[in-house]
Formats: structure tokens, C-alpha cells, sequence
């Protein structure tokens, strides 16, 4: 590539940044491709040029959600969310949220430690429905109603910050079990 060739990264790190964050845009392999991302958010100083940084977050997150590294893909996501927004750079933060709906989050958790814990019932009830039990089973299961299976998980998506179902294996793996478990 003309850009490696020019040595145009030597430059400065946001020229560093850059390059790499292009180079893996186009990379063949996913594999090298999040090599590249990984390494374009490592360059010392990069945090100086936020919007050039969260554009970066955003194609690293596009190519893990399509990757199905759904998880990790919501981490670059949600940053580039949070910069774009306070930068005012609408049309970008829109992008940005459109990946992170498609991950099967619904917002992006801006601390995870802020987010309100889930109760014992809240998280058995969501552990079950993420294995793939319907209300109705669950409810079995547990020896409630349905409905309350039902409010049970009404309330726990917003707090995992997830729209579907499908979504809550994912988001509860990557909570701390420390945060899952409200204490009474």
C-alpha cells in the first residue's frame, strides 16, 4: 500500500493511527485485520485525536460484530458512541448505535459497575431464559407464573442493556458475577 510504502505513520500518531486503522480495514484475514485495529489503538497518544479514534473504534467494531465477537464488538461500539455524542457528530453516532442494535444491546453501558445489579431471582430467571427456555418453562421450572417470568425479564433487559433474548448469554457473560447479584 502506498501508505506503508510513504512510511506516513512515523509522522505522528494520529497519522499512526490512521494507517493502521485503514490497513485494517482492508486487511484479507479477520485475523489480521484485528491485529491491526489492535495495534492502531495501542499507538501512545491516540486519545488526542478523539473523532479520528472513535471512527477507528467503529470499523474495529463492524468487523467483530460481523465476526460474531459480539461482546468485544459492543466495547468499541459503545466507545465510539460516547465520543461521537460528545463530540455532536450525529450522522456518526447514529452508525455507531445501528452496529451496537445489531449486536442485540439496545444502548450502549456507559460503566458497567453503575448499572443497577440484578437480583438472585433476576439473574436465574435470565441465566435460564439465555439458555433457551421459554417463560412458560421457566416458570415451571421455579414454580411462578409466566407473567412473572415475563416482568422478571422485563426488567432485567434494560439493566444488561439488551433488546432480544438472544442477547442475554452474551451480556451476561460479560458482566462481573459480582455485579449479577444484588445484595439483601
Amino acid at each position: 500500500m502506498a501508505i506503508e510504502e510513504s512510511n506516513i505513520a512515523a509522522l505522528s500518531s494520529r497519522l499512526a493511527l490512521v494507517a493502521l486503522g485503514s490497513a485494517a480495514i482492508a486487511a484479507a484475514t479477520d485475523r489480521s485485520a484485528v491485529e491491526l485495529f489492535e495495534e492502531a489503538l495501542a499507538v501512545p497518544g491516540v486519545e488526542r485525536w478523539s473523532f479520528d479514534l472513535a471512527r477507528v473504534q467503529l470499523a474495529y467494531g463492524e468487523r467483530l460484530r460481523r465476526i460474531r465477537k459480539m461482546a468485544n464488538a459492543r466495547v468499541q461500539l459503545a466507545a465510539a458512541i460516547e465520543t461521537f455524542e460528545r463530540l455532536g457528530a450525529r450522522p456518526w453516532a447514529s452508525r455507531a448505535r445501528s452496529e451496537l442494535r445489531a449486536t442485540g444491546q439496545s444502548k450502549p453501558r456507559v460503566d458497567c459497575y453503575a448499572m443497577a445489579p440484578l437480583t438472585a431471582q433476576e439473574r436465574e430467571i435470565a441465566l435460564l431464559a439465555a439458555s433457551g427456555l421459554t417463560n412458560k418453562q421457566i416458570a415451571e421450572r421455579l414454580f411462578l407464573s409466566p407473567r412473572t417470568v415475563g416482568g422478571h425479564l422485563h426488567r432485567v433487559f434494560p439493566k444488561l442493556g439488551v433488546a432480544t433474548r438472544a442477547a442475554l448469554r452474551d451480556a451476561l457473560a460479560s458482566v462481573p458475577d459480582a455485579q449479577l447479584v444484588e445484595d439483601h
